[in-house]
């Protein structure tokens, strides 16, 4: 009798024999391990391998959907302008594409002096707080608290939330694994996604993470879509993997389907 096919091996076909692959994929804590100081992390070598596999296949974009920085994205992703992959940094708000390079929105003026105003404050007012830094993104700042005790995190998230309350109460504010993160660009995983089909043609899309903010995007799929999250918890997903380790295999196999039914 023939086992039925795992919810993640369905996947897997779906995704093989569509004409226009969008793979969607956050970073931190997806492709790469967290770390206490954010710009050390680096994408495992697997992980790395997988992606340039599907980087390869025809009829097939890869593209890296991330809360950081499209600077910082560039860094930690150690992408050079030759690179094949897009980019979505600041939740969707920057892009990087392939043969074009930024696309950026317009200066935005007056809030970039609030986001220093506001981000100074920040840092003032948590610098006795042992193990909190203030980050700042092009559009905002993050709290982290990575390093922090629960007391000191507490502390952190409430002096920033009065004074962004205070302040800029139209920002938007987004949780994630230890870091708390504010900013006047009201874009999301969702709309980055949403962007990147529409620009790439994709016939399916393909969308990896494994925080809260991820969960924009995996809800945001289409019903020929398929959501991976790596990690446990509630998720929009119809895929679950366990670590970075499996997200990496899962991407290999496709890489390895793809390249086959293409042929």
């Amino acid at each position: 009798m023939t086992r039925p096919a795992t919810p993640a091996e369905a996947a897997l076909d779906e995704l093989a024999a569509t004409g226009a692959l969008l793979v969607a994929l956050d970073f931190d804590g997806t492709l790469a391990p967290l770390e206490n100081d954010p710009m050390e992390a680096r994408m495992l070598p697997a992980a790395r391998e997988a992606v340039e596999a599907l980087t390869a296949v025809p009829g097939t974009v890869v593209a890296l959907v991330s809360g950081r920085s499209l600077s910082d994205l560039r860094i930690i992703a150690e992408h050079d302008d030759d690179s094949r992959i897009w980019l979505a940094g600041s939740h969707g708000a920057e892009f990087w594409v392939p043969g074009e390079g930024a696309v950026e929105p317009e200066d935005p003026g007056e809030d970039v002096a609030l986001r220093d105003r506001l981000r100074t404050e920040a840092e003032n007012a948590t610098s006795d707080l042992a193990g909190v830094w203030i980050e700042p993104k092009t559009f905002g700042f993050g709290v982290h608290t990575r390093r922090a005790d629960a007391e000191a995190a507490d502390r952190a998230h409430r002096s920033a939330d009065r004074i962004v309350e205070a302040e800029a109460p139209h920002w938007r504010r987004r949780t994630g694994h230890n870091i708390v993160e504010y900013s006047f660009r009201h874009e999301g995983k969702d709309s980055a996604v949403a962007t990147l089909r529409e620009r790439t043609h994709a016939t399916a899309v393909l969308f990896a993470g494994d925080d809260v903010t991820d969960e924009d995007a995996l809800r945001s799929l289409n019903p020929g879509d398929v959501g991976v999250h790596v990690g446990t918890g509630p998720t929009a997903a119809r895929v679950l993997v366990d670590d970075i380790p499996a997200m990496a295999g899962f991407l290999a196999e496709l890489a390895r389907r793809r390249a086959a039914a293409r042929r």
